[in-house]
């Protein structure tokens, strides 16, 4: 994996930046632009090269979302023209049009069904507008785009700066100081529990909360009631014998009052709805914490988005004054600490989601294999 920095003679050559601008927007209003501003020092750098800089991109799930939102975001920053196309005569034109240190951003590359297919064809396409290749996308560099893969196999490749630091500084987790204490919540189990039998290998103590827990909950034996869980998991027993793991046995409970209150585990009900681990899960904690040399934490410990977050910002405000080197995990963790202005609370911050998770449990990415 080459640096950008190692990118010389590119004045006046095509430079195609590869960024992840998929934020998350409401009424067409950017709610963490975090995303956006990680990618500018590589297309500054580029910009200073006197390159022309072609930015590819993709938002949402729906081929017709389109990246102006994300335009007019972008160029609060820096110049930037907008195609609203990614293949035909208006990019040819646009590109045709470009001077040293222009920046041009295309649309929403899901709009062509060959990006999520890892269509070649459409990997040439995009390799034809530019004489290099820029992957600063790590958080969607686990899914073999044509984007991602296809164009780096093409063009002569580079990692963008936000993408080496988050290889470099994911990597302290694959030969971590001691003691090491992995924190995971959030939900998706499925995707989870091999991180999960992994780093119950690997590190000091793991940590479980959220809808996670609650499928360790129910392998317990214990009552859920109407918890969210997740279906067709592998036996966790295994798991659960094993003394490195921390389970809550406090948690917070929505039943037919309605009202939230925090009661042992044992004393779940069938009408009961387990929507955030309790406080002193999070003080039984602390000595762990206060101990540790490297934290990892990835995943809400309650239904955050519903209101129940009293959990995981005490989890947060402990980390943030932890003496331990601390790494958010990305995701919706990453949303809540830039939400909170901690960012800077912490020895790193990832931008992934999926990818994060991904890196962590196999040590490396398609996306990073491509740039070899």
């Amino acid at each position: 994996m080459i640096s950008v920095k190692s990118l010389k003679d590119c004045k006046g050559k095509y430079v195609l930046v590869r960024t992840d601008f998929n934020v998350p927007i409401v009424n067409g209003k950017i709610l963490d632009a975090t995303r956006i501003r990680v990618a500018l020092p590589t297309i500054a750098l580029l910009q200073k090269k006197g390159a022309r800089v072609v930015i590819i991109s993709h938002i949402g799930r729906d081929p017709k979302e389109s990246l102006k939102p994300v335009y007019s975001a972008l160029k609060k920053h820096i110049p930037v023209r907008f195609v609203d196309d990614i293949v035909g005569v208006k990019v040819a034109d646009a590109l045709e049009d470009m001077k040293n240190g222009d920046v041009l951003m295309l649309e929403n590359l899901r709009s062509n069904p060959g990006e999520k297919e890892g269509d070649k064809a459409f990997a040439r396409i995009l390799a034809s507008y530019g004489d290099a290749y820029v992957n600063e996308a790590f958080p969607v560099s686990h899914r073999a785009d044509a984007s991602i893969v296809g164009v780096a196999k093409l063009l002569p490749s580079y990692a963008g700066l936000q993408f080496e630091r988050e290889v470099k500084e994911l990597s302290r987790v694959l030969k971590p100081k001691r003691p090491f204490l992995f924190i995971l919540g959030g939900g998706k189990a499925e995707t989870k529990i091999p991180l999960l039998k992994k780093y119950l290998a690997e590190a000091d103590s793991v940590f479980i909360g959220g809808i996670l827990a609650n499928n360790f909950f129910k392998a317990e034996g214990f009552e859920v009631g109407k918890s969210k869980t997740d279906e067709n998991l592998p036996n966790l027993k295994a798991m659960i014998k094993n003394q490195k793991l921390i389970i809550p046995d406090m948690v917070v409970v929505s039943g037919k009052e309605k009202k939230a209150k925090t009661v042992p585990l044992a004393s779940v009900t069938k009408e009961d709805s387990i929507l955030d681990i309790g406080l002193p899960a999070i003080e039984a904690l602390a000595p762990v914490i206060a101990k540790a040399k490297l934290i990892l934490w990835n995943g809400p410990m309650g239904y955050y988005e519903g209101g129940y977050t009293k959990a995981t910002e005490a989890l947060l405000k402990l980390l943030a004054n932890a003496k331990a080197e601390t790494i958010i995990g990305g995701g919706d963790t990453s949303v809540l600490v830039e939400k909170k202005k901690l960012a800077d609370k912490f020895s790193f911050v990832s931008t992934g989601g999926g990818a994060t998770l991904e890196f962590l449990s196999k040590g490396t990415l398609p996306g990073i294999t491509a740039l070899k």
